[in-house]
């Protein structure tokens, strides 16, 4: 029996991402000085999964939410783009390997998903093939690298679910979010417009495409910031936008609404009645 350990190497470092790793140091360095703290300490935070000449920027605005010395396991759920599932999967790596230093996978959490019978095993192979997650690591590592030995990572690649899966999942991770030490971190790019992608919708009243594009990813955007997942459904049902993460947003906003109910089962709001006035 053998007792070496999986790793999944980088393998979109050198195409979407520089390889090395003083480079991309320097990089991350760069964008992230740009960014302002806004929303610090994130409990979740969504952000692209494009090349880093083309969202590096975007992205640090995410990460600059995070703080490393609170956060001590961090989820990323990311689209599956190459092979078809209808559930969630989790990797048989151990390691995640980026240009800056490994990850180590939280193989506890991983023990407790595998329980529930929920999730699939997808190969390492596909797990390399698939960019969504490893986009995320070389942000993750930099974000953490003050605190880099006492933190782990939890990879998911979430499939093409339903609505009710969604809900399902989200009621399974939502005392995780619950735990202020756990990061939740969604995979996303937003509209992918097009004859590629079979999707060309155009409101002629914002005037040229682009402006069209722009307000219809930030109408999705005002209503992920609602919290309410069945209202990014009726969107994605009333406008077909191509946002790729969509369900791996999903599963968020359904995590985000079982840790509030939750939370308000432990700790109710107590309203105070007002005295009914009588009448003289």
């Amino acid at each position: 029996m053998s007792n070496r350990v999986v790793c999944r190497e980088a393998s979109h470092a050198g195409s979407w991402y520089t390889a090395s790793g003083p480079q991309l140091n320097a990089q991350l360095e760069g964008w992230l000085s740009q960014a302002h703290v806004t929303k610090r300490p994130a409990r979740a935070i969504i952000a692209p999964h494009a090349g880093y000449t083309y969202c590096g920027a975007c992205a640090a605005f995410a990460y600059k939410q995070v703080d490393p010395s609170i956060t001590r396991r961090v989820f990323i759920l990311g689209p599956s783009h190459h092979v078809p599932l209808s559930r969630c999967a989790l990797s048989p790596a151990e390691i995640y390997r980026t240009p800056l230093y490994d990850l180590r996978v939280d193989q506890k959490i991983y023990a407790d998903l595998w329980k529930t019978g929920m999730f699939e095993r997808m190969s390492l192979q596909t797990d390399e093939d698939e960019h969504s997650i490893e986009m995320h690591l070389p942000y993750t590592a930099k974000t953490m690298e003050s605190h880099k030995d006492d933190f782990s990572i939890v990879p998911v690649l979430v499939g093409a679910l339903s609505e009710s899966k969604e809900h399902e999942y989200g009621k399974l991770l939502s005392k995780y979010l619950a735990d202020p030490c756990n990061l939740f971190v969604i995979s996303s790019d937003f509209c992918h417009w097009g004859q590629r992608f079979r999707y060309q919708y155009y409101d002629e009243s914002q005037g040229e495409i682009y402006r069209s594009i722009e307000n219809l990813d930030k109408m999705g955007m005002n209503i992920i910031e609602q919290l309410d997942p069945v209202l990014f459904s009726n969107y994605l049902k009333k406008y077909h936008n191509t946002i790729c993460g969509r369900h791996p947003i999903g599963v968020l906003l359904n995590v985000s609404k079982n840790s509030l109910t939750q939370l308000q089962k432990h700790f109710p709001v107590k309203f105070k009645k007002k005295k009914k006035k009588k009448k003289p």
